[in-house]
Protein backbone atom coordinates (compact mmCIF):
# COMPACT_ATOMS: atom_id res chain seq x y z
CA UNK A 1 0.00 0.00 0.00
CA UNK A 2 1.10 3.55 -0.64
CA UNK A 3 0.55 6.20 2.03
CA UNK A 4 -2.81 7.38 0.73
CA UNK A 5 -4.05 3.78 0.67
CA UNK A 6 -2.84 3.29 4.24
CA UNK A 7 -4.72 6.42 5.33
CA UNK A 8 -7.89 5.22 3.58
CA UNK A 9 -7.59 1.80 5.24
CA UNK A 10 -7.09 3.43 8.64
CA UNK A 11 -10.13 5.65 8.15
CA UNK A 12 -12.21 2.60 7.29
CA UNK A 13 -11.24 1.05 10.66
CA UNK A 14 -11.90 4.33 12.45
CA UNK A 15 -15.39 4.42 11.00
CA UNK A 16 -16.06 0.80 11.96
CA UNK A 17 -14.99 1.40 15.57
CA UNK A 18 -17.09 4.55 15.85
CA UNK A 19 -14.04 6.72 16.49
CA UNK A 20 -14.24 10.42 15.69
CA UNK A 21 -10.57 11.26 16.32
CA UNK A 22 -7.66 8.81 16.52
CA UNK A 23 -4.51 10.04 18.30
CA UNK A 24 -1.18 8.35 17.52
CA UNK A 25 2.04 9.44 19.32
CA UNK A 26 5.51 8.63 17.99
CA UNK A 27 6.55 6.94 21.23
CA UNK A 28 6.48 3.21 21.73
CA UNK A 29 5.80 1.60 25.10
CA UNK A 30 9.32 2.62 26.19
CA UNK A 31 8.50 6.36 25.84
CA UNK A 32 11.87 7.22 24.38
CA UNK A 33 12.95 9.24 21.34
CA UNK A 34 14.22 5.92 19.97
CA UNK A 35 11.66 3.17 19.43
CA UNK A 36 11.87 -0.32 17.93
CA UNK A 37 10.93 -0.66 14.25
CA UNK A 38 7.82 -2.50 15.41
CA UNK A 39 6.52 0.73 16.96
CA UNK A 40 7.48 3.21 14.20
CA UNK A 41 3.81 3.68 13.36
CA UNK A 42 3.99 7.30 12.23
CA UNK A 43 6.93 6.61 9.93
CA UNK A 44 5.08 3.68 8.32
CA UNK A 45 1.85 5.65 7.97
CA UNK A 46 3.10 9.07 6.88
CA UNK A 47 6.72 8.73 5.75
CA UNK A 48 7.91 11.17 8.43
CA UNK A 49 11.06 9.83 10.10
CA UNK A 50 11.55 12.37 12.91
CA UNK A 51 11.64 11.19 16.51
CA UNK A 52 8.96 13.50 17.90
CA UNK A 53 5.46 13.72 16.44
CA UNK A 54 1.77 13.24 17.09
CA UNK A 55 -0.78 12.32 14.43
CA UNK A 56 -4.51 12.97 14.62
CA UNK A 57 -6.79 11.29 12.09
CA UNK A 58 -10.53 11.71 11.61
CA UNK A 59 -12.82 10.73 8.73
CA UNK A 60 -12.09 14.05 7.00
CA UNK A 61 -8.80 15.27 8.48
CA UNK A 62 -5.25 13.98 8.94
CA UNK A 63 -2.59 16.14 10.59
CA UNK A 64 0.91 15.71 11.98
CA UNK A 65 2.43 17.86 14.72
CA UNK A 66 6.18 18.04 15.33
CA UNK A 67 8.70 20.50 16.76
CA UNK A 68 10.99 23.08 15.17
CA UNK A 69 13.87 20.64 14.69
CA UNK A 70 11.84 18.73 12.12
CA UNK A 71 9.68 21.35 10.45
CA UNK A 72 11.64 21.59 7.17
CA UNK A 73 12.11 17.82 7.07
CA UNK A 74 8.43 17.13 7.74
CA UNK A 75 7.39 19.56 5.04
CA UNK A 76 9.25 17.49 2.47
CA UNK A 77 8.48 14.03 3.80
CA UNK A 78 4.72 14.57 4.16
CA UNK A 79 4.26 15.62 0.53
CA UNK A 80 1.73 13.28 -1.06
CA UNK A 81 0.92 11.53 2.22
CA UNK A 82 -2.54 13.03 2.78
CA UNK A 83 -1.34 14.53 6.08
CA UNK A 84 -1.24 18.26 6.81
CA UNK A 85 1.79 19.60 8.64
CA UNK A 86 0.72 21.41 11.79
CA UNK A 87 3.39 23.55 13.43
CA UNK A 88 2.59 25.69 16.46
CA UNK A 89 4.42 28.99 16.63
CA UNK A 90 5.47 29.72 13.07
CA UNK A 91 2.41 28.74 11.04
CA UNK A 92 0.07 29.70 13.88
CA UNK A 93 -1.29 26.16 14.05
CA UNK A 94 -2.74 25.22 17.44
CA UNK A 95 -1.19 22.49 19.54
CA UNK A 96 -2.87 19.16 18.84
CA UNK A 97 -4.67 19.29 22.18
CA UNK A 98 -5.99 22.77 21.32
CA UNK A 99 -6.97 21.53 17.89
CA UNK A 100 -8.92 18.68 19.45
CA UNK A 101 -10.63 21.13 21.79
CA UNK A 102 -11.63 23.30 18.84
CA UNK A 103 -12.94 20.42 16.76
CA UNK A 104 -14.49 17.96 19.23
CA UNK A 105 -18.19 17.97 19.98
CA UNK A 106 -20.09 16.54 22.91
CA UNK A 107 -20.44 12.81 22.51
CA UNK A 108 -17.41 12.39 20.23
CA UNK A 109 -15.13 9.39 20.72
CA UNK A 110 -11.37 9.86 20.94
CA UNK A 111 -9.38 6.71 20.40
CA UNK A 112 -5.78 5.80 21.10
CA UNK A 113 -3.63 2.79 21.94
CA UNK A 114 -3.28 3.05 25.71
CA UNK A 115 0.00 1.15 25.65
CA UNK A 116 1.82 4.01 23.88
CA UNK A 117 0.12 7.12 25.28
CA UNK A 118 1.56 8.26 28.60
CA UNK A 119 -0.75 9.21 31.42
CA UNK A 120 0.74 12.72 31.41
CA UNK A 121 -0.08 13.19 27.72
CA UNK A 122 -3.57 11.82 28.27
CA UNK A 123 -4.11 14.40 30.99
CA UNK A 124 -3.07 17.18 28.63
CA UNK A 125 -5.77 16.03 26.21
CA UNK A 126 -8.34 15.60 28.95
CA UNK A 127 -7.62 19.01 30.49
CA UNK A 128 -8.26 20.70 27.17
CA UNK A 129 -11.49 18.77 26.69
CA UNK A 130 -12.87 19.01 30.22
CA UNK A 131 -15.68 21.26 29.03
CA UNK A 132 -16.73 18.58 26.53
CA UNK A 133 -18.50 15.33 27.20
CA UNK A 134 -16.27 13.00 25.17
CA UNK A 135 -15.68 9.27 25.29
CA UNK A 136 -12.16 7.82 25.45
CA UNK A 137 -11.43 4.48 23.79
CA UNK A 138 -8.07 3.29 25.15
CA UNK A 139 -7.66 0.00 23.26
CA UNK A 140 -7.44 1.31 19.68
CA UNK A 141 -4.55 -0.62 18.17
CA UNK A 142 -5.95 -0.16 14.67
CA UNK A 143 -2.59 -0.18 12.91
CA UNK A 144 -2.08 -3.90 13.53
CA UNK A 145 -5.10 -4.51 11.31
CA UNK A 146 -3.47 -2.93 8.25
CA UNK A 147 0.30 -3.15 8.82
CA UNK A 148 0.63 -6.70 7.52
CA UNK A 149 4.44 -6.77 7.21
CA UNK A 150 5.09 -5.15 10.57
CA UNK A 151 8.60 -5.96 11.91
CA UNK A 152 8.82 -8.40 14.80
CA UNK A 153 10.36 -7.40 18.09
CA UNK A 154 14.00 -8.38 18.59
CA UNK A 155 14.62 -11.58 20.52
CA UNK A 156 18.36 -11.36 21.25
CA UNK A 157 19.52 -12.12 24.79
CA UNK A 158 20.63 -9.43 27.25
CA UNK A 159 24.26 -9.04 28.23
CA UNK A 160 26.00 -8.20 31.47
CA UNK A 161 27.53 -4.72 31.86
CA UNK A 162 30.54 -5.35 34.12
CA UNK A 163 31.21 -3.41 37.32
CA UNK A 164 34.58 -2.27 35.94
CA UNK A 165 32.51 -0.06 33.64
CA UNK A 166 29.44 0.67 35.77
CA UNK A 167 31.29 1.37 39.01
CA UNK A 168 28.60 -0.19 41.24
CA UNK A 169 27.18 -3.68 41.44
CA UNK A 170 23.48 -4.48 41.18
CA UNK A 171 23.11 -5.16 44.89
CA UNK A 172 24.47 -1.72 45.83
CA UNK A 173 22.20 0.07 43.39
CA UNK A 174 19.14 -1.84 44.55
CA UNK A 175 19.99 -1.02 48.16
CA UNK A 176 20.28 2.67 47.37
CA UNK A 177 16.90 2.69 45.62
CA UNK A 178 15.27 0.89 48.55
CA UNK A 179 16.86 3.30 51.01
CA UNK A 180 15.30 6.24 49.17
CA UNK A 181 11.97 4.40 49.04
CA UNK A 182 12.06 3.92 52.82
CA UNK A 183 12.82 7.61 53.41
CA UNK A 184 9.80 8.55 51.30
CA UNK A 185 7.48 5.84 52.70
CA UNK A 186 7.15 4.17 49.29
CA UNK A 187 6.16 0.49 49.32
CA UNK A 188 6.63 -0.25 45.61
CA UNK A 189 8.31 1.50 42.73
CA UNK A 190 7.36 0.81 39.10
CA UNK A 191 10.10 1.46 36.55
CA UNK A 192 8.80 1.86 33.00
CA UNK A 193 11.87 3.27 31.24
CA UNK A 194 14.20 0.53 29.92
CA UNK A 195 17.17 2.87 30.39
CA UNK A 196 16.46 3.10 34.13
CA UNK A 197 16.15 -0.68 34.36
CA UNK A 198 19.31 -1.41 32.36
CA UNK A 199 21.32 0.99 34.51
CA UNK A 200 19.93 -0.37 37.79
CA UNK A 201 20.57 -4.03 36.93
CA UNK A 202 23.86 -3.54 35.03
CA UNK A 203 22.50 -5.19 31.90
CA UNK A 204 22.08 -4.11 28.30
CA UNK A 205 20.12 -5.41 25.31
CA UNK A 206 19.42 -5.21 21.59
CA UNK A 207 15.80 -4.06 21.14
CA UNK A 208 16.74 -0.61 19.81
CA UNK A 209 19.04 0.19 16.92
CA UNK A 210 21.07 2.84 18.71
CA UNK A 211 20.47 2.36 22.45
CA UNK A 212 21.56 -0.93 24.09
CA UNK A 213 18.36 -1.78 25.98
CA UNK A 214 15.49 -4.23 25.81
CA UNK A 215 11.86 -3.38 26.48
CA UNK A 216 10.99 -4.22 30.06
CA UNK A 217 9.30 -3.14 33.27
CA UNK A 218 10.57 -3.49 36.82
CA UNK A 219 8.59 -3.54 40.06
CA UNK A 220 10.67 -3.21 43.21
CA UNK A 221 9.59 -3.46 46.84
CA UNK A 222 11.45 -3.77 50.14
CA UNK A 223 12.09 -7.51 50.01
CA UNK A 224 11.73 -8.50 46.36
CA UNK A 225 11.50 -7.33 42.78
CA UNK A 226 10.12 -8.50 39.45
CA UNK A 227 11.62 -7.91 36.00
CA UNK A 228 8.97 -8.09 33.29
CA UNK A 229 10.67 -9.00 30.02
CA UNK A 230 10.89 -11.71 27.47
CA UNK A 231 12.22 -14.59 29.57
CA UNK A 232 14.25 -15.75 26.58
CA UNK A 233 16.29 -12.52 26.87
CA UNK A 234 17.76 -13.47 30.26
CA UNK A 235 20.63 -15.95 30.13
CA UNK A 236 20.84 -18.69 32.78
CA UNK A 237 23.81 -17.10 34.54
CA UNK A 238 21.90 -13.82 34.88
CA UNK A 239 18.80 -15.67 36.09
CA UNK A 240 20.91 -17.31 38.77
CA UNK A 241 22.33 -13.99 39.96
CA UNK A 242 18.91 -12.35 39.88
CA UNK A 243 17.56 -15.17 42.00
CA UNK A 244 20.20 -14.44 44.63
CA UNK A 245 19.02 -10.81 44.65
CA UNK A 246 15.38 -11.96 45.01
CA UNK A 247 14.51 -10.74 41.51
CA UNK A 248 11.93 -12.79 39.67
CA UNK A 249 11.67 -12.70 35.86
CA UNK A 250 8.17 -12.79 34.39
CA UNK A 251 6.71 -12.29 30.94
CA UNK A 252 6.63 -8.72 29.65
CA UNK A 253 2.84 -8.49 29.29
CA UNK A 254 2.15 -9.86 32.77
CA UNK A 255 2.93 -6.48 34.33
CA UNK A 256 -0.69 -5.32 34.17
CA UNK A 257 -1.79 -8.35 36.19
CA UNK A 258 0.89 -7.68 38.79
CA UNK A 259 -0.19 -4.06 39.13
CA UNK A 260 -3.85 -4.96 39.45
CA UNK A 261 -2.94 -7.28 42.37
CA UNK A 262 -1.08 -4.69 44.44
CA UNK A 263 -1.95 -4.70 48.14
CA UNK A 264 -4.80 -2.47 49.22
CA UNK A 265 -3.57 0.66 50.97
CA UNK A 266 0.01 0.28 49.74
CA UNK A 267 1.91 3.09 48.00
CA UNK A 268 3.39 3.02 44.51
CA UNK A 269 5.84 5.47 42.88
CA UNK A 270 5.40 5.93 39.12
CA UNK A 271 6.71 8.40 36.55
CA UNK A 272 3.70 9.83 34.67
CA UNK A 273 5.81 10.76 31.63
CA UNK A 274 6.84 7.13 31.03
CA UNK A 275 3.84 5.25 32.41
CA UNK A 276 1.22 4.32 29.85
CA UNK A 277 -2.51 4.83 30.24
CA UNK A 278 -2.94 1.06 30.14
CA UNK A 279 -0.54 0.48 33.02
CA UNK A 280 -1.85 3.38 35.07
CA UNK A 281 -5.45 2.26 34.69
CA UNK A 282 -4.56 -1.24 35.91
CA UNK A 283 -3.53 0.10 39.35
CA UNK A 284 -6.32 -0.41 41.92
CA UNK A 285 -7.96 2.74 43.30
CA UNK A 286 -7.05 1.58 46.80
CA UNK A 287 -3.34 1.99 46.05
CA UNK A 288 -1.83 5.38 46.92
CA UNK A 289 -0.04 6.56 43.77
CA UNK A 290 2.97 8.85 44.12
CA UNK A 291 4.04 10.57 40.90
CA UNK A 292 7.59 11.73 40.30
CA UNK A 293 10.65 11.11 38.17
CA UNK A 294 11.91 7.61 38.93
CA UNK A 295 14.60 7.18 41.56
CA UNK A 296 17.08 5.45 39.18
CA UNK A 297 16.54 8.22 36.61
CA UNK A 298 17.95 10.78 39.02
CA UNK A 299 20.66 8.40 40.24
CA UNK A 300 22.01 7.54 36.80
CA UNK A 301 22.09 11.21 35.75
CA UNK A 302 24.95 11.79 38.22
CA UNK A 303 27.87 9.69 37.03
CA UNK A 304 30.10 8.00 39.59
CA UNK A 305 33.90 8.24 39.45
CA UNK A 306 34.30 4.95 37.57
CA UNK A 307 31.76 6.03 34.95
CA UNK A 308 33.50 9.40 34.60
CA UNK A 309 36.93 7.79 34.14
CA UNK A 310 35.55 5.35 31.57
CA UNK A 311 33.81 8.20 29.74
CA UNK A 312 37.07 10.16 29.58
CA UNK A 313 38.80 7.10 28.11
CA UNK A 314 36.00 6.69 25.56
CA UNK A 315 36.35 10.34 24.52
CA UNK A 316 39.96 9.66 23.58
CA UNK A 317 38.93 6.65 21.49
CA UNK A 318 36.19 8.61 19.82
CA UNK A 319 38.52 11.55 19.26
CA UNK A 320 41.07 9.30 17.59
CA UNK A 321 38.41 7.91 15.26
CA UNK A 322 37.18 11.41 14.41
CA UNK A 323 40.70 12.72 13.78
CA UNK A 324 41.54 9.84 11.46
CA UNK A 325 38.23 10.37 9.69
CA UNK A 326 38.71 14.11 9.10
CA UNK A 327 42.30 13.50 7.96
CA UNK A 328 40.97 10.95 5.45
CA UNK A 329 38.19 13.32 4.37
CA UNK A 330 40.50 16.24 3.67
CA UNK A 331 42.76 14.00 1.60
CA UNK A 332 39.94 12.45 -0.42
CA UNK A 333 37.41 15.25 -0.77
CA UNK A 334 38.00 15.68 -4.50
CA UNK A 335 37.33 12.04 -5.34
CA UNK A 336 34.36 11.51 -7.65
CA UNK A 337 31.25 9.91 -6.22
CA UNK A 338 31.78 11.04 -2.62
CA UNK A 339 28.38 11.59 -1.01
CA UNK A 340 26.86 12.33 2.37
CA UNK A 341 26.14 8.61 2.79
CA UNK A 342 29.63 7.44 1.84
CA UNK A 343 31.18 9.92 4.26
CA UNK A 344 28.93 8.76 7.11
CA UNK A 345 29.83 5.14 6.34
CA UNK A 346 33.54 5.95 6.39
CA UNK A 347 33.23 7.57 9.82
CA UNK A 348 31.54 4.42 11.05
CA UNK A 349 34.53 2.37 9.81
CA UNK A 350 36.95 4.47 11.85
CA UNK A 351 34.85 4.08 14.99
CA UNK A 352 34.56 0.33 14.47
CA UNK A 353 38.35 0.07 14.75
CA UNK A 354 38.20 1.26 18.38
CA UNK A 355 38.20 -1.23 21.26
CA UNK A 356 34.85 -1.73 23.05
CA UNK A 357 32.90 0.05 20.31
CA UNK A 358 29.34 -1.26 20.07
CA UNK A 359 27.76 0.87 17.35
CA UNK A 360 26.45 4.38 16.65
CA UNK A 361 24.49 6.16 19.38
CA UNK A 362 22.15 7.61 16.74
CA UNK A 363 21.99 7.80 12.96
CA UNK A 364 24.84 9.96 11.74
CA UNK A 365 23.83 13.30 10.24
CA UNK A 366 26.09 14.04 7.30
CA UNK A 367 24.67 17.17 5.68
CA UNK A 368 26.14 19.36 2.94
CA UNK A 369 25.16 22.96 2.24
CA UNK A 370 21.37 23.48 2.27
CA UNK A 371 20.84 20.03 3.83
CA UNK A 372 22.72 21.16 6.92
CA UNK A 373 19.96 23.72 7.55
CA UNK A 374 17.76 20.80 8.72
CA UNK A 375 18.66 20.41 12.43
CA UNK A 376 17.92 16.66 12.26
CA UNK A 377 18.58 15.99 8.60
CA UNK A 378 18.01 12.37 7.62
CA UNK A 379 21.11 11.40 5.65
CA UNK A 380 20.19 9.15 2.75
CA UNK A 381 16.43 9.55 3.04
CA UNK A 382 15.67 9.44 -0.69
CA UNK A 383 18.67 11.61 -1.60
CA UNK A 384 22.37 11.91 -0.83
CA UNK A 385 24.17 15.07 -1.89
CA UNK A 386 27.58 14.96 -3.52
CA UNK A 387 30.27 17.45 -2.54
CA UNK A 388 30.52 19.83 -5.45
CA UNK A 389 32.04 23.30 -5.16
CA UNK A 390 32.52 25.29 -1.99
CA UNK A 391 30.26 24.54 0.93
CA UNK A 392 29.50 23.76 4.53
CA UNK A 393 29.58 20.14 5.77
CA UNK A 394 27.92 19.40 9.12
CA UNK A 395 28.53 16.03 10.72
CA UNK A 396 26.64 15.12 13.90
CA UNK A 397 27.61 11.66 15.11
CA UNK A 398 28.12 9.55 18.18
CA UNK A 399 29.16 6.15 19.39
CA UNK A 400 28.09 3.57 21.93
CA UNK A 401 31.02 2.06 23.77
CA UNK A 402 30.97 -0.37 26.66
CA UNK A 403 32.53 2.45 28.68
CA UNK A 404 30.26 5.32 27.67
CA UNK A 405 28.26 7.19 25.05
CA UNK A 406 29.43 10.00 22.77
CA UNK A 407 27.70 12.74 20.77
CA UNK A 408 29.59 15.41 18.84
CA UNK A 409 28.93 17.82 15.99
CA UNK A 410 31.54 19.48 13.83
CA UNK A 411 30.98 21.91 10.98
CA UNK A 412 33.79 22.25 8.45
CA UNK A 413 34.21 24.19 5.23
CA UNK A 414 34.96 22.57 1.91
CA UNK A 415 36.73 25.11 -0.25
CA UNK A 416 36.54 28.79 0.63
CA UNK A 417 33.99 30.10 3.15
CA UNK A 418 31.96 33.26 2.64
CA UNK A 419 32.14 36.21 5.01
CA UNK A 420 28.65 35.38 6.29
CA UNK A 421 29.57 31.73 6.93
CA UNK A 422 32.65 32.75 8.91
CA UNK A 423 30.62 35.24 10.92
CA UNK A 424 27.88 32.72 11.71
CA UNK A 425 30.40 30.04 12.66
CA UNK A 426 32.24 32.41 14.99
CA UNK A 427 29.06 33.67 16.65
CA UNK A 428 28.05 30.05 17.34
CA UNK A 429 31.50 29.34 18.74
CA UNK A 430 31.26 32.37 21.03
CA UNK A 431 28.01 31.00 22.47
CA UNK A 432 29.59 27.56 22.83
CA UNK A 433 32.58 28.98 24.71
CA UNK A 434 30.37 31.12 26.96
CA UNK A 435 28.50 28.04 28.18
CA UNK A 436 31.65 25.92 28.42
CA UNK A 437 33.21 28.56 30.69
CA UNK A 438 30.15 29.08 32.87
CA UNK A 439 30.60 29.30 36.64
CA UNK A 440 27.38 29.15 38.60
CA UNK A 441 26.05 28.56 42.13
CA UNK A 442 24.74 25.19 43.30
CA UNK A 443 21.01 24.97 42.73
CA UNK A 444 21.15 26.43 39.21
CA UNK A 445 18.78 24.94 36.65
CA UNK A 446 19.42 24.40 32.95
CA UNK A 447 17.11 27.10 31.69
CA UNK A 448 19.12 29.65 33.69
CA UNK A 449 22.25 28.69 31.74
CA UNK A 450 20.66 28.52 28.30
CA UNK A 451 20.91 32.27 27.74
CA UNK A 452 24.72 32.12 27.92
CA UNK A 453 24.84 30.18 24.64
CA UNK A 454 22.24 32.37 22.93
CA UNK A 455 23.20 35.87 24.09
CA UNK A 456 25.67 36.69 21.29
CA UNK A 457 23.40 35.16 18.67
CA UNK A 458 20.41 37.14 19.94
CA UNK A 459 22.45 40.34 19.88
CA UNK A 460 22.99 39.68 16.18
CA UNK A 461 19.35 38.85 15.44
CA UNK A 462 19.90 35.07 15.31
CA UNK A 463 18.28 32.20 17.20
CA UNK A 464 17.88 28.42 16.98
CA UNK A 465 14.75 26.43 17.71
CA UNK A 466 16.10 23.54 19.78
CA UNK A 467 17.57 23.24 23.24
CA UNK A 468 21.22 24.00 23.88
CA UNK A 469 22.01 20.88 25.85
CA UNK A 470 20.67 17.45 26.79
CA UNK A 471 21.81 14.86 29.27
CA UNK A 472 23.77 11.86 28.00
CA UNK A 473 23.59 8.29 29.26
CA UNK A 474 26.39 5.87 30.10
CA UNK A 475 26.28 3.17 27.43
CA UNK A 476 22.61 4.11 27.23
CA UNK A 477 20.43 6.72 25.55
CA UNK A 478 22.37 9.58 23.98
CA UNK A 479 19.45 11.80 25.04
CA UNK A 480 19.01 11.28 28.77
CA UNK A 481 17.04 13.19 31.38
CA UNK A 482 16.03 14.60 33.66
CA UNK A 483 18.58 17.42 33.17
CA UNK A 484 18.71 19.71 30.15
CA UNK A 485 19.83 23.18 29.08
CA UNK A 486 17.03 24.87 27.15
CA UNK A 487 14.47 27.67 27.44
CA UNK A 488 11.96 25.13 28.79
CA UNK A 489 11.41 25.54 32.53
CA UNK A 490 12.93 22.19 33.54
CA UNK A 491 13.11 22.19 37.34
CA UNK A 492 16.01 19.73 37.50
CA UNK A 493 19.09 21.20 39.18
CA UNK A 494 22.42 20.84 37.37
CA UNK A 495 24.66 18.77 39.65
CA UNK A 496 28.29 17.72 39.73
CA UNK A 497 28.69 14.47 37.80
CA UNK A 498 26.03 15.25 35.19
CA UNK A 499 27.04 15.05 31.53
CA UNK A 500 25.38 17.48 29.12
CA UNK A 501 25.79 18.54 25.53
CA UNK A 502 26.69 22.09 24.49
CA UNK A 503 25.33 22.73 20.98
CA UNK A 504 24.34 26.24 19.91
CA UNK A 505 23.62 26.63 16.21
CA UNK A 506 22.56 28.75 13.24
CA UNK A 507 20.28 27.43 10.48
CA UNK A 508 19.71 29.41 7.29
CA UNK A 509 17.00 27.73 5.25
CA UNK A 510 18.10 26.92 1.71
CA UNK A 511 21.72 27.86 2.45
CA UNK A 512 23.49 26.04 5.30
CA UNK A 513 23.48 25.13 8.97
CA UNK A 514 26.25 25.49 11.53
CA UNK A 515 26.38 23.66 14.85
CA UNK A 516 29.29 23.10 17.24
CA UNK A 517 28.65 20.42 19.84
CA UNK A 518 30.78 19.00 22.62
CA UNK A 519 29.85 16.98 25.68
CA UNK A 520 30.83 18.41 29.03
CA UNK A 521 30.70 17.25 32.63
CA UNK A 522 29.70 19.37 35.59
CA UNK A 523 32.08 19.49 38.57
CA UNK A 524 32.38 21.33 41.87
CA UNK A 525 34.56 24.41 41.79
CA UNK A 526 35.21 26.65 44.79
CA UNK A 527 33.07 27.09 47.87
CA UNK A 528 32.84 30.66 49.12
CA UNK A 529 30.89 32.52 51.76
CA UNK A 530 28.09 32.57 49.16
CA UNK A 531 28.02 28.80 48.82
CA UNK A 532 29.25 26.09 46.48
CA UNK A 533 29.97 26.99 42.86
CA UNK A 534 30.09 24.65 39.86
CA UNK A 535 31.77 24.65 36.44
CA UNK A 536 31.90 22.51 33.30
CA UNK A 537 34.80 20.55 31.86
CA UNK A 538 34.66 19.76 28.14
CA UNK A 539 34.96 16.03 27.41
CA UNK A 540 34.75 15.75 23.60
CA UNK A 541 38.02 15.80 21.68
CA UNK A 542 37.96 16.95 18.05
CA UNK A 543 39.44 20.01 16.41
CA UNK A 544 37.31 23.05 15.59
CA UNK A 545 37.76 24.24 12.01
CA UNK A 546 39.83 27.42 12.13
CA UNK A 547 39.20 28.01 8.42
CA UNK A 548 35.69 29.10 9.39
CA UNK A 549 36.83 31.49 12.12
CA UNK A 550 36.66 35.26 12.04
CA UNK A 551 39.22 35.95 14.74
CA UNK A 552 38.29 39.62 14.89
CA UNK A 553 35.00 38.62 16.54
CA UNK A 554 36.70 36.68 19.34
CA UNK A 555 37.80 38.18 22.64
CA UNK A 556 41.22 37.42 24.11
CA UNK A 557 39.54 35.10 26.62
CA UNK A 558 37.75 33.20 23.84
CA UNK A 559 40.96 32.82 21.86
CA UNK A 560 42.69 31.51 24.99
CA UNK A 561 39.90 28.94 25.53
CA UNK A 562 40.17 27.70 21.95
CA UNK A 563 43.95 27.41 22.15
CA UNK A 564 43.77 25.52 25.47
CA UNK A 565 41.14 23.17 24.07
CA UNK A 566 43.19 22.43 20.97
CA UNK A 567 46.38 21.89 22.97
CA UNK A 568 44.65 19.47 25.32
CA UNK A 569 43.07 17.41 22.55
CA UNK A 570 46.38 17.26 20.66
CA UNK A 571 48.20 15.92 23.73
CA UNK A 572 45.56 13.23 24.27
CA UNK A 573 44.98 12.20 20.64
CA UNK A 574 48.43 12.49 19.05
CA UNK A 575 49.96 9.34 20.65
CA UNK A 576 47.48 7.18 18.72
CA UNK A 577 48.08 8.70 15.28
CA UNK A 578 50.47 8.02 12.42
CA UNK A 579 53.22 10.56 11.75
CA UNK A 580 51.23 12.05 8.85
CA UNK A 581 48.05 12.28 10.91
CA UNK A 582 49.92 13.83 13.82
CA UNK A 583 51.51 16.51 11.61
CA UNK A 584 48.11 17.28 10.12
CA UNK A 585 46.46 17.56 13.56
CA UNK A 586 49.27 19.86 14.74
CA UNK A 587 48.38 22.28 11.94
CA UNK A 588 44.68 22.04 12.80
CA UNK A 589 45.32 22.79 16.48
CA UNK A 590 48.07 25.42 16.29
CA UNK A 591 47.38 28.59 18.22
CA UNK A 592 44.96 31.02 16.64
Amino acid sequence: MDRLQKLDALRSLISRRGIDFLVIPSTGPNFSDQVPDHWKIIEWLTGFTGSNAVVVVSRSFAGLWTDSRYYLQAGKQLTGSGFDLMFPGILQSPDYTDWLADNCNNGDAIGFDGRILSISDFRKINNKLKSRSVNYLTDCDLISGIWTDRPEMAGAAAWDHPVRFSGKDRSSKLSEVREQMRKRSIDQHLLTSPEDIMWLLNIRGYDLEFTPVFLSYFLISEGSAVLFAGIEKIRPELLHEFSGLKIQVKEYNSVTGALSSLKEGSSLLVSPDTTSVTLYNSIPESVRIIEDVSIPCRMKAVKNQVEIKNTEDVMVKDGVALTKFFFWLENNIGNPGMTEISVASKLQEFRESQIDYLGPSFKTISAFNENSAFPHYETGTGFSATFEGNGILLIDSGGQYTGGTTDITRTIVIGTPTVKQRRDFTLVLKGHIALACAKFPAGTKGYQLDLLARKTLWENGINYGHGTGHGVGFCLNVHEGPQSISPAANKTIIEAGMILSNEPAVYREGEYGIRTENLMICYEDEETEFGQFLKFDTLSLCYIDKNLLDKTLLSDQEVAWLNRYHEELFSKIAPFLTVEEKDWLRLKTNSV
